[in-house]
């Protein structure tokens, strides 16, 4: 025999006495299995915090009424993109849009100052109103959601701003524990951005395509744990199995004496069965010598 085919023939016995092993203790697997899985869903269901995340997305470009223009500025702010992203999570941007999740109000309407009435005199004397006087009128604002103290280094973890290739919509990304807050967070930093990037660059037309939803779950993936816990239990009750299997010393087969420890086989002694209620004794075979020795 080859050393190939000997190789061949061992893992092949490897294999056939690990199946054998699986087979063995399939109910102890099944429980190592099932129990880490129930252990892996609970921790990520009721122990770990869950994150959400809400998204907005942003378009970026420059008007322009020349038709050869408008190309050159598209393909502009196709090649600034990256820049756009640098931007947004920039410190300038952040801590404007955590001043605004402090107070997050937006003008509806200007204040009116107060305005005096005006006359015009006559001729002879009387004065004639030509302008009422106007009141003056506080200015309006529209509460956009609830207050958060969130700090300008905190949402630069929070935040995350993707793109795809040759397109001029950026996807901005907001993590945060509740799904409201996730949304205030995603439509802050939008909002910032649209009002600042005007100032730092040269343009002149930011959109906003769509604002965030409430966010939804992002973490954790309760199923992805959950079979995670599975597979971990599987590998462990395999290697509990497999170790006590090498650990094991009994001889199990004629091949492991002549082939590994080199001895000759003298003979085989097979295992005899007695009855339970067979005793054999001294006084039993005294019996059976006189009773040969009278035939």
């Amino acid at each position: 025999m080859s050393a190939e085919q000997q190789n061949n023939e061992e893992v092949t016995i490897d294999l056939r006495r690990l199946f054998i092993l699986i087979r063995k203790h399939i109910i102890s697997i099944l429980i190592w299995m099932i129990g880490l899985g129930l252990i892996a869903y609970g921790v990520s269901e009721y122990v770990l915090v869950p994150k959400y995340t809400a998204s907005t997305q942003l378009l970026v470009n420059r008007k322009s009424t020349d038709a050869n223009q408008a190309y050159a500025n598209q393909q502009a702010d196709i090649n600034a993109v990256t820049t756009y992203k640098d931007i947004i999570t920039s410190n300038v941007i952040l801590k404007g849009a955590s001043k605004y999740l402090a107070n997050p109000v937006t003008l509806v309407k200007k204040a009116t100052p107060a305005k005096k009435a005006v006359y015009r005199t006559n001729d002879d004397g009387t004065r004639t109103l030509v302008k009422k006087a106007v009141k003056a009128k506080p200015a309006v604002y529209k509460r956009e959601s609830k207050s958060y103290s969130v700090s300008a280094s905190e949402l630069a973890s929070a935040v995350s701003v993707t793109t795809t290739t040759s397109s001029q919509v950026l996807t901005l990304s907001a993590t945060a524990e509740t799904p409201a807050k996730a949304q205030a967070i995603a439509n802050a930093v939008a909002k910032e951005f649209k009002e600042q990037i005007p100032k730092i660059m040269d343009v002149n037309n930011v959109t906003i395509v769509a604002e965030a939803p409430k966010g939804t779950k992002s973490f954790p993936k309760v199923s992805l744990i959950t079979a995670i816990g599975v597979l971990v239990g599987l590998v462990i009750s395999l290697l509990i199995i497999i170790i006590k299997d090498l650990s094991d010393t009994t001889v199990r087969e004629d091949s492991f004496m002549t082939n590994e420890l080199g001895l000759t086989n003298l003979g085989e002694i097979a295992s005899i069965t007695m009855p339970k209620d067979w005793t054999f004794t001294a006084k039993t075979a005294e019996k059976r010598g006189s009773s040969r020795r009278r035939v």
